[in-house]
């Protein structure tokens, strides 16, 4: 049982936030449980971000999906930076859209929406990414050490860890998250060897420098079940024996 307590603390952590957030009328969701929130003022949070230089010097960016981070996504190809975004559950042996914004055939907030993206987007391999500048995660808490919450499918986790393995982040990689304040919480978040953590926190009001986040090396296979294995290809392919 105690190898499940992170586990519990961190629905625990989870549900503390999204109640908070639909007590406050934060998000756009009729029901925010068991989601990434999509808070209001995402596209505040999304200005404050693109006045960073860390944003400013970033040509290739890799994206979550998520209502969220719409508006990052669509300031990136909006401002001709080249965005990566994960096909759902990394279910495919190209397991992410390339996003070029010279090759676009809709507006980039149109072609930046996960719908649009599936549609018109070529799909790539790993292998296949350019080193990465910014990666762009959603999340349920963060705090301002860094640590991260996601919904619990754990596939930003697995995403990064393929594209460490690949070389494609590198310690000049800024790992960004943009989240309503009251995500930001002070409760103490567990993590585990492969959580990744992020390096800034962006809020409509706020940008938080997180000190020594943590970054896993690589897959950790032994947090991962044989389903979960077998469901995602690009893991098969790389798969030790």
């Amino acid at each position: 049982m105690a190898a499940h307590s992170p586990d519990r603390a961190k629905q625990a952590v989870r549900t503390q936030v999204w109640d908070a957030l639909t007590a406050a009328d934060a998000v756009h969701d009729a029901s925010v449980h068991g989601r990434i929130p999509h808070f209001k003022g995402a596209e505040e949070a999304a200005d404050r971000l693109a006045a960073l230089p860390v944003w400013q010097r970033a040509s290739i960016v890799k994206a979550v999906p998520d209502k969220a981070q719409l508006p990052v996504r669509a300031r990136a190809l909006e401002e001709g930076k080249t965005v990566y975004m994960a096909v759902p559950k990394l279910a495919s042996l190209k397991p992410f859209y390339l996003l070029d914004p010279a090759a676009l055939t809709v507006p980039p907030a149109e072609a930046a929406a996960s719908r649009t993206a599936a549609a018109i987007a070529p799909t790539v391999e790993v292998d296949a990414l350019r080193s990465l500048d910014l990666i762009i995660l959603g999340s349920v808490a963060v705090n301002r050490d860094g640590a991260r919450i996601g919904k619990g499918a754990g596939y930003s986790d697995i995403e990064f860890a393929l594209l460490t393995e690949a070389g494609l982040v590198t310690p000049e990689t800024v790992v960004v998250t943009t989240v309503h304040s009251l995500q930001v919480t002070e409760t103490p978040i567990p993590t585990t060897e492969h959580d990744v953590g992020v390096d800034l926190i962006v809020t409509p009001g706020e940008t938080i420098t997180c000190a020594n986040p943590h970054r896993p090396s690589g897959v950790d296979w032994s947090a991962l079940t044989a389903e979960k294995i077998a469901a995602i290809p690009a893991l098969t392919a790389r798969q030790v024996p």
